[in-house]
């Protein structure tokens, strides 16, 4: 069984493996089609909340800035990231300058800032962009944790 996060609606839906029949999955709640993709979706300051409580899988949060030099280093790696656990973690990106709250909770004090959470609860954070290698290294450590 695998969850996917609805981009339209936010919901999370369990998607279990599919028989070759070309039907794409849609949501169970608002019915649009789901992003097998995986790819990092954007989340405001509720839907952070909301998605790190309820999720049945890891959550690797990004938080980040558009003026980030670092943090628009760090994007394509943790695209590519989302997409090899697509089904097994969720990767959501913070804008910081959007929505601080989320950041003074969970006292982010730099940017790029990822967050790994499992169950509701942060398991690991990595402060600063990191070549691929080691930001997969980090998070494969923290996921077997």
């Amino acid at each position: 069984m695998s969850i996917y996060r609805c981009k339209h609606c936010g919901g999370l839906n369990r998607i279990a493996p599919q028989p070759g029949d070309g039907k794409r999955p849609v949501c169970g709640r608002c019915k649009h089609p789901l992003d097998l993709a995986a790819t990092p979706q954007d989340v405001d300051a509720d839907q952070l909340h909301k998605i790190v409580g309820a999720a049945p899988v890891p959550v690797l949060v990004d938080f980040w800035a558009p003026w980030c030099g670092p943090c628009r280093m760090v994007a394509p790696v943790l695209q590519q990231i989302a997409r090899e656990h697509a089904g097994n973690l969720l990767v959501v990106k913070l804008n910081s300058d959007d929505n601080p709250g989320p950041g003074a909770h969970y006292g982010v004090r730099g940017i790029p800032t990822m967050i790994l959470f499992n169950k509701g609860r942060e398991v690991s954070r990595q402060v600063g962009a990191l070549p691929r290698p080691q930001l997969e290294q980090w998070l494969d450590g923290a996921l077997r944790g």
